[in-house]
């Protein structure tokens, strides 16, 4: 029996044109560049994905035979001074080393109605967004409002349901007595929407981390809050775009992730 043939490649500029198009990064005020962060070799023909390119994860796309890196945390942020010094000198020498492309999309990763982290966090928690506007509040309407297809008589009942299907512990601060009917959520870092997710009238709050001020304006404010993991909340966006460019372009998509408490 004749192995598989290779897929057929697609060019740099090629892949990067399908995420554009999908994903429409000049929609967004964003914290760092999206596209294309390291150049690498000409022909893609094998994607890897990933939550954030740490050197473990560009390590195992190494060792997986990527040609190029999907990832939704990229290497560089507004306020870094640019030096390739210590980690970030590794990271990009790795890349380069291997001739790797790093192809890196932050807000518009979040933002994709069907694809984005919102959405893919939602289909798997069994929450149906309302339709936009009405369905999004905060910063450039990355947060998303909606209800539960799963009746939860509590925050607390909620914080066990997202247990469950994210496998990880989450920190719940309680409503007691207000089942959660209107959900808010918003994935990764996204203390600071917070207000502006009362404002809008949820019951509770969904995102990746917490900080101090949180759990005293859910106490006053009787609107419970969740905090489910930075890179909990995150893990699902960029499989979803990777695998869905790939199929479109004929490549082979890989998901890897890279394990991480926050």
């Amino acid at each position: 029996m004749q192995p598989a043939a290779p897929p057929a490649p697609c060019t740099r500029s090629q892949l990067v044109e399908a995420f554009d198009a999908l994903l429409q990064p000049s929609l967004f005020r964003d914290y760092g560049p999206n596209g294309l962060q390291v150049e690498g070799r000409e022909q893609v023909r094998h994607i890897v994905s990933g939550v954030t390119a740490s050197l473990a994860l560009i390590d195992a796309a190494i060792a997986a035979g990527a040609d190029a890196i999907l990832v939704h945390h990229g290497l560089f942020w507004r306020g870094h001074d640019g030096r390739l010094t210590g980690w970030m000198k590794q990271r990009v020498a790795r890349l380069l080393a291997h001739d790797i492309n790093l192809i890196a999309y932050h807000l518009p990763l979040d933002a994709h109605p069907q694809w984005g982290n919102n959405a893919q966090l939602a289909a798997r928690l069994g929450w149906v967004a309302d339709d936009a506007p009405q369905g999004r509040f905060g910063e450039q309407a990355l947060g998303w409002l909606g209800r539960s297809t799963v009746t939860h008589g509590s925050a607390l009942d909620l914080a066990r349901h997202i247990e469950s299907r994210l496998g990880r512990t989450v920190t719940c601060i309680d409503a007691p007595g207000r089942a959660p009917q209107r959900i808010a959520w918003c994935t990764g870092g996204a203390q600071s929407y917070f207000e502006t997710a009362i404002a809008a009238g949820a019951d509770v709050f969904v995102t990746g981390e917490i900080s101090e001020p949180q759990a005293h304006y859910a106490r006053e404010c009787g609107v419970a809050y969740i905090a489910c993991g930075h890179h909990a909340s995150e893990r699902f966006g960029a499989p979803a775009v990777g695998g869905l460019v790939a199929q479109r372009l004929g490549l082979v998509h890989t998901f890897i992730d890279i394990p991480n408490p926050a």
